[in-house]
C-alpha cells in the first residue's frame, strides 16, 4: 500500500497507466484504491490525509517527473497517471483523435488554446462569451480535448491551477510520430 509521494511515483512507473481516483469498471489501478493513508476528515474540517495526499501526488508527479510521467484524461473521463514510455508507444497512438473530428464547440475551444493557451476559468470566460456555450458545455469540450490528446495541462509547478497547451507544444516528438 501507498503511503508517500515516492511510493506514489513508484507505483505509476510499475503499473503504466494508473487512474487517480478510479471508478467502478475502469481496468486501470487507482492511487485512491492502492493508498493506506486515513480517510478522517480533522476535526477542524477539510481534507482528509488520503485526499490531501492523492490530490497532490496527481499533481506533483507529473511536475517532478514530466520525462517520465504523462498527467491526462481517458476515455470515460478518468483522471490517469501514464508513465512516459506507455503514453509514447502505446497510449497516444490508441486514443489521439484528430480535433476535426471533434464536435464544433471542442474545435472553437482548441482554436482558443492553440492561439492563447489559458488557465480554465479564463478559457470559460471566454468559450461562454464568444460561443454562447454554458458551462457544462464548456467543460465538456475541455475534457474531449484532454481525451483526444488535443491538448495537456502544463507541468510548471507555479501554475496553481490548471493551464492548457496545445498537446504539440509539450509533446512534439510524440506528435510528429503518429502525424
Amino acid at each position: 500500500m501507498i503511503k508517500s509521494f515516492e511510493e506514489a511515483y513508484r507505483f505509476v512507473l510499475e503499473r503504466k497507466i494508473v487512474s487517480v481516483f478510479g471508478s467502478k469498471g475502469s481496468p486501470h489501478p487507482s492511487l485512491w484504491d492502492h493508498t493506506s493513508l486515513s480517510e478522517k476528515k480533522p476535526g477542524t474540517g477539510g481534507w482528509s490525509p488520503k485526499v490531501k495526499a492523492v490530490w497532490d501526488w496527481k499533481t506533483r508527479i507529473p511536475q517532478t517527473y514530466p520525462d517520465e510521467v504523462f498527467y491526462g484524461k481517458i476515455q470515460g473521463g478518468d483522471a490517469v497517471l501514464v508513465e512516459m514510455q506507455h503514453f509514447r508507444n502505446v497510449h497516444y497512438p490508441e486514443a489521439f483523435q484528430p480535433v476535426g473530428e471533434l464536435n464544433a464547440l471542442s474545435q472553437h475551444v482548441y482554436e482558443m488554446i492553440r492561439q492563447q493557451p489559458g488557465f480554465t476559468g479564463t478559457l470559460r470566460k471566454l468559450a461562454t462569451k464568444q460561443f454562447g456555450c454554458s458551462k457544462s458545455r464548456f467543460d465538456t469540450a475541455l475534457k474531449k480535448l484532454q481525451i483526444s490528446l488535443n491538448i495537456v495541462r502544463s507541468n510548471d509547478p507555479l501554475m496553481k491551477n490548471d493551464f492548457w497547451l496545445p498537446m504539440r507544444e509539450v509533446h512534439l516528438d510524440t506528435v510528429r510520430k503518429y502525424e
